[in-house]
């Protein structure tokens, strides 16, 4: 029996949602959005101009996540090296249109229950952007549904280095740096993805095969998906699809089964919970 499309689909996501397990969607969705140089290039637009186009992307995107239940969807949107590779005009355009995205995009995150967040080093952004991001957070610190994080001025290395210095800053103010302890356990405490579960789907557009210092820790054990699609033309359907791609899997975990990692993980856990004791 096909499940029931939720409520918001179009008649193409809801063809697609009918041949998916509802039980088996995944927890943590993250997105690397590549391409919108490449969108703008083959329709002789300035790059500003594909990154605009890419805003509707990411509404419906968003929105079709939400629809369908997904708990965490994180998108890649600002990398640090972006401070680095770009001019300062496309900068100064990518900040006033993060600003812009939150204020327009306030009333519909909070009408799907959208929960923000953010990851990256915020504190190296502009003031006024990180004052509209605080505000947006704010506003949506109610509510329960999916939880929406933005990676901007982000690095995986630089939250490594990052999650390093706070575990030695925490072992310095807890009696001294001897009572640093450094295992897997410890350093996830650390990181900017602390209160997320690691992505089960990491989804490219553009066709590109790499990671590009994208949660690097966290996609360990993550099914990859990339689409030629470049991302000012991905829409909530490509999601769908790349979810559909992702259940015809068999999920393995560092040589594991589903069924074997559901049991090291229980073990896991009571010998965890034994030395608490």
């Amino acid at each position: 029996m096909q499940p029931t499309a939720p409520a918001g689909l179009d008649r193409k996501e809801a063809d697609v949602y009918r041949q998916l397990d509802p039980e088996r969607l995944p927890k943590h969705i993250a997105i690397i959005m590549d391409g919108n140089g490449r969108w703008a290039r083959r329709r002789h637009l300035p790059r500003i101009a594909g990154h605009r186009a890419g805003v509707a992307s990411v509404r419906s995107t968003v929105e079709t996540a939400s629809r369908i239940g997904i708990p965490a969807l994180t998108l890649y949107a600002f990398s640090e090296e972006n401070w680095k590779k770009r001019p300062k005009s496309e900068v100064d355009f990518l900040m006033g249109l993060l600003c812009r995205y939150l204020k327009t995009e306030l009333p519909t995150l909070n009408k799907n229950n959208i929960r923000l967040a953010y990851i990256g080093r915020q504190h190296e952004l502009p003031a006024v952007v990180q004052e509209k991001m605080r505000w947006a957070r704010e506003a949506t610190a109610n509510n329960r549904g999916m939880v929406l994080t933005l990676a901007l001025n982000y690095s995986a290395r630089s939250e490594i280095v990052d999650a390093f210095r706070s575990m030695v800053e925490a072992a310095a103010n807890n009696g001294g740096l001897e009572h640093l302890q450094i295992d897997e356990d410890t350093i996830c405490r650390h990181l900017y993805t602390r209160q997320l579960p690691d992505p089960d789907l990491v989804i490219r557009t553009s066709g590109e095969m790499r990671l590009s210092n994208f949660l690097l820790w966290q996609l360990a054990y993550a099914e990859i998906y990339v689409t030629p699609t470049l991302w000012p033309e991905f829409r909530g359907v490509h999601l769908l699809e790349g979810i559909a791609q992702y259940q015809k899997r068999e999920r393995r975990y560092g040589g594991l089964t589903g069924d074997a990692v559901q049991l090291h993980n229980y073990y896991h856990a009571k010998t965890v919970r034994s030395r608490e004791v």
